[in-house]
């Protein structure tokens, strides 16, 4: 594969602003792969630090390249790399850990301090013709895979990690609370996972539209003043509880919303899992915390992933989970500004937007 001196960058210099550029093609070290991409789709956190320039504590201070749900084909690959080799088309674990700390050795290299994260300031994403990765990171996938479901494999290890969270099992009822990416990804999750009730919440019909064809089995538009009183109807003949201590045995919050956070914990039923997925634009949220603790409802966090894009692919591999059907609009790299853009003001008609290279 012949490899050229320089590449296409879409680089972020400000708010809605970004730019195309030529930069050099990277270099990889002794035990990484460089990876023309061809694939990048576009997360709920580019479009934040598009139209906000922060998540949290991360601050976009200088020029920045988005994207970190990306797939392409090994152009290169270093002297210690042996378990890929050129031509192998490869999905892209976006962040890596450093591997020696208190939290890597448990196992849990999420919560790794020092961990690298595409797309995360100060860190370049792969919105780049060309990117440098470390191998034990990128993962090869089958034949018969999209790049489009490989670049894919990074929201769906989100949903796979909520579940795994949840600790969901076979017959289980879910409320999923917001039917966008991560939320169709997470209940895909938790249909593999053997529930049984998978209900989603979302105020737009086109998105609660396609999770009923990803694998709901009720959807429910977020508008109604009764959500939590038809998640109740809808589980009480399972529980044979009343409907005021009916529930779900797990509920997911993915919208990011205070609205949600707070309905996510009622949904559940006494006893369940209120998983903590999205991320509310204000860090303080007001919650009933006695009537959690008196039900004793477990709330627990979640961030990224750890060890679950092997669990992602094998899903996709054997056709469990469709990660295809959640694309509904294409960009190219030279189109970045506008996918950013249209995936900002259009959630009432997509799911998925993917930027394509080739």
């Amino acid at each position: 594969m012949v490899i050229p001196q320089t590449m296409r960058v879409a680089v972020m210099h400000g708010i809605r602003d970004v730019r195309l550029e030529n930069w050099n093609v990277p270099t990889p070290g002794a035990k990484d792969v460089l990876v023309k991409i061809q694939r990048v789709g576009v997360c709920g956190s580019d479009v934040h630090y598009f139209t906000d320039g922060h998540i949290g504590r991360y601050v976009v201070e200088k020029p920045l390249v988005l994207g970190h749900e990306s797939a392409g084909v090994v152009a290169a690959v270093g002297i210690e790399v042996s378990s890929l080799k050129v031509g192998d088309r490869v999905s892209l674990e976006p962040g890596y850990p450093c591997r020696s700390c208190y939290h890597c050795k448990r196992g849990r290299y999420n919560l790794c301090p020092d961990i690298t994260f595409m797309a995360t300031p100060p860190v370049d994403g792969a919105f780049a013709e060309y990117v440098a990765w470390p191998s034990d990171f990128a993962f090869k996938i089958p034949d018969a895979m999209s790049l489009d479901a490989a670049a894919l494999l990074e929201p769906l290890a989100v949903g796979v990690w909520a579940v795994q969270r949840a600790q969901i099992g076979m017959g289980a009822s879910v409320a999923v609370f917001g039917a966008g990416p991560i939320g169709c990804t997470t209940l895909q999750a938790a249909k593999a996972a053997g529930a049984t009730t998978i209900i989603a919440i979302d105020l737009e019909p086109f998105r609660l539209d396609l999770a009923k064809q990803l694998g709901a089995t009720h959807t429910i538009n977020g508008r109604d003043p009764n959500v939590l009183e038809q998640i109740r109807n809808i589980t009480s003949p399972l529980t044979g509880l009343p409907g005021s201590s009916a529930g779900v045995d797990a509920a997911f919050e993915t919208a990011g919303s205070l609205h949600t956070c707070r309905m996510t914990i009622e949904a559940t039923r006494s006893g369940g899992v209120a998983i903590l997925v999205g991320l509310p634009p204000d860090p303080l949220v007001s919650l009933d915390i006695v009537a959690a603790a008196s039900r004793e409802v477990d709330i627990r966090g979640q961030f990224r992933y750890a060890n679950c894009y092997p669990a992602a692919l094998e899903l996709v591999a054997q056709n469990r989970v469709n990660l295809d059907a959640m694309i509904t609009h294409r960009f190219g790299l030279e189109q970045a500004h506008q996918a950013l853009e249209f995936a900002d003001k259009e959630k009432k008609t997509s799911m998925k937007v993917m930027v394509e290279f080739d």
